[in-house]
């Protein structure tokens, strides 16, 4: 069975959803990446903090890898607790 690779593209374009409570979180905007490694340390997901667009704070979540609970198609299941704030740009 051979590595799996994929485009961060592919990555961007999957729902972020908690497994812990089901809710949709956003989608992939960036990495944290250990630029020793060259390993994925964690995603930061684009939370939906704004109403359309307009009124309120972009909010970013930021998940480490080890948190992630599958990779599906259309989806990144994680696993976190609800308690976590998001981090303020």
């Amino acid at each position: 069975m051979g590595v799996k690779l994929m485009n961060i593209s592919e990555f961007q374009t999957k729902d972020v959803v908690n497994v812990s409570d089901g809710k949709k979180m956003g989608n992939i905007g960036d990495f944290d990446i250990n630029v020793t490694t060259g390993k994925i340390q964690a995603i930061i997901i684009n939370g939906q903090g704004r109403m359309l667009g307009f009124f309120g704070k972009d909010e970013e979540f930021v998940i480490p890898w080890r948190n992630i609970v599958k990779i599906g198609e259309d989806v990144i299941l994680v696993r976190m607790n609800r308690q976590i704030e998001p981090q303020d740009e």
